[in-house]
């Protein structure tokens, strides 16, 4: 077994390195990864307010991709049509939905309440277990991460091994918000209709809220809780 490991980490590492060569280019660390991994790899995607740019560039490069969506039943309406819009829009061909277990919902958060008194727990459920069980036939998991988004991201690398063989990407880790804008502009992309009524960071309905304009772009989710990520995602240390 540990034989096993080492040799798929020894492999993983020869295709980091190639993904590396790329450097901080979206577009290139993109392809590089999509071809290092062929059948390999999949995009994770909230479709939230700053999914269109990403989404876009796979699209130009390879549409049939796998897109995860975690479908926590929890969402806003709107981010369901927009999944849904902008996913046609952009000829993206395999969207998964991404549900937790029946029977976890069932015996863990049956009134759908959990996240009024434990949102770690809710995550759990909701997020965390079911991404775990979708990824298991994947190596990389592409991400839409900024380093500009939260001060728990700054030190994200664009790629990420968690030494067991597997890795995420995040090619646009080092852009900004303005390059964003700028980039959903110039390809005329729509936006998440709650991003334009103040909400730069949508998660789940009941544990987000429109920020004022001098809060940070995450301080929305979970607010007044000493919680920031979901969990499917840890920082970098």
């Amino acid at each position: 077994m540990q034989h096993e490991l080492n040799a798929i980490m020894s492999l993983t590492s020869d295709k980091i390195s190639t993904i590396k060569r790329a450097g901080d280019d979206a577009r290139a660390v993109l392809r590089s990864a999509l071809e290092t991994f062929p059948g390999d790899v999949a995009v994770l995607s909230s479709f939230g307010a700053e999914s269109a740019a990403l989404l876009s560039l796979v699209a130009d490069i390879a549409p049939a991709t796998p897109i995860l969506f975690l479908e926590t039943g929890q969402h806003f309406p709107e981010t369901l049509e927009y999944r849904q819009a902008l996913a046609k829009q952009l000829g993206l061909t395999d969207v998964r939905d991404i549900r937790p277990a029946p029977d976890a919902l069932k015996n863990r958060d049956p009134e759908g309440q959990l996240w009024a008194f434990d949102p770690d727990a809710c995550c759990q459920l909701r997020k965390v277990e079911p991404l775990d069980l979708a990824t298991l036939p994947f190596h990389a998991l592409i991400t839409g991460r900024k380093r500009s988004q939260a001060s728990t991201r700054q030190r994200m690398e664009i790629v990420e091994p968690n030494g067991e063989g597997r890795i995420k990407i995040n090619p646009l880790a080092t852009w900004s918000a303005a390059d964003l804008d700028e980039e959903i502009d110039r390809r005329s992309l729509p936006r998440h209709p709650l991003s334009l009524h103040g909400y730069p960071s949508i998660g789940c309905a009941p544990c987000t809220r429109a920020v004022g304009e001098d809060e940070d772009p995450r301080a929305g989710r979970w607010a007044g809780l000493n919680k920031t990520e979901c969990g499917i995602h840890r920082p970098a240390l």
